[in-house]
């Protein structure tokens, strides 16, 4: 899914994109958007999730302007996502998209083409933002 992320926000020129499967609190400052995806496990966001955007939060440093998606797979619920983008806004007070995109097992053509229209749609925001 983060791949399709990736090569929907690479196709609006001018835009630079990184994927990174390990970042810390202090690297969420570098960006201009943020796209997590997380999948769900027992109706919640993994910990090591939840803690990157409590370190942000605890940082004091305010992410607000910059953009936040979400995208993840579930097997029994899709919840993750969505109380990604929540944490998100409420937390590191970001610009949210939604609605976040939801895999149930495996993504699909159909998921990974909604992933690839998400990373577009925030490439195509930030490019209008310069």
């Amino acid at each position: 899914m983060a791949k399709a992320v990736v090569e929907g926000a690479k196709s609006v020129a001018g835009i630079e994109v990184e994927l990174n499967y390990h970042v810390t609190a202090a690297n969420l400052l570098d960006y201009d958007a943020i796209l997590i995806g997380a999948p769900t496990y027992h109706n919640v966001i993994p910990i090591d999730f939840k803690n990157l955007i409590e370190d942000a939060a605890a940082l004091d440093k305010s992410l607000k302007g910059k953009i936040g998606a979400a995208f993840g797979s579930y097997g029994w619920s899709g919840e993750a996502p969505q109380l990604v983008l929540d944490l998100l806004e409420k937390k590191l007070n970001m610009e949210i998209v939604e609605p976040p995109v939801l895999a149930k097992y495996a993504p699909d053509q159909t998921a990974l083409e909604e992933c690839k229209n998400l990373g577009k749609q925030i490439a195509e925001k930030l490019s209008k933002q310069t």
